[in-house]
């Protein structure tokens, strides 16, 4: 578990997951998924969580006209938005930014063939975070498996990976098309969202119709 897998590109999230997780963030309106993680019933499910992954897939399998998805969302779960990522890329989809598509909502974005934006909507990008409390957790339930004696090892271990979790986020970046020096723009605030312009988005190739 790296720390990408708390964190990067996504705030950190509760572990917490309710069973019905899914319940009015993901349906479908003739061929375009809807995915507005705000739908959810309960706050703590208002963001990108595993128990939305079943459900996506479900609707992917049983919907195979679906051609574009559409995001609204402030982020979530990691590796559940590189999983959901991968799968918009094999069912080569275009994706739609519909609302606020932020943090790691815009993993899953990048990943459409036609990426868009509607009119009023934005696309929030931030650097990675992980506070004291998870850190602490982290370092006390994996120190013996790591062999890290003090928190100064778990501190050199941890230099290392957030070196090695920024070289893979804005490689990823740019291998979507994304100009190099914004992929460095987008990670220059530590505490507030950014959210480009329109015409920086598309000046940077975030926005873009299918090659």
């Amino acid at each position: 578990m790296r720390v990408s897998t708390v964190a990067a590109f996504g705030f950190a999230v509760n572990a917490g997951l309710s069973g019905t997780a899914w319940a009015d963030k993901l349906s479908v309106e003739g061929d375009v998924l809807i995915y507005d993680t705000n739908l959810a019933a309960l706050s703590q499910d208002q963001e990108i969580l595993a128990t939305d992954l079943p459900r996506f897939k479900t609707l992917l399998r049983e919907n195979p006209d679906i051609k574009t998805l559409r995001l609204n969302s402030p982020g979530g779960i990691v590796w559940v938005g590189e999983e959901m990522a991968h799968i918009v890329e094999d069912y080569e989809l275009d994706t739609v930014a519909g609302g606020e598509c932020s943090s790691t909502c815009v993993l899953v974005f990048l990943a459409g063939q036609e990426r868009q934006m509607t009119r009023g909507s934005k696309i929030g990008f931030h650097q990675t975070n992980w506070n004291p409390s998870s850190v602490e957790s982290y370092y006390n339930n994996r120190k013996d498996d790591n062999g890290w004696q003090t928190p100064f090892d778990f501190a050199s271990w941890m230099y290392q990976d957030t070196q090695t979790e920024v070289y893979l986020g804005l490689t990823n970046l740019v291998e979507r098309g994304v100009d190099a020096a914004f992929a460095i723009e987008t990670i220059r605030s530590n505490v507030d969202v950014w959210f480009p312009s329109r015409k920086e988005l598309v000046a940077a190739g975030v926005l873009r119709d299918a090659p």
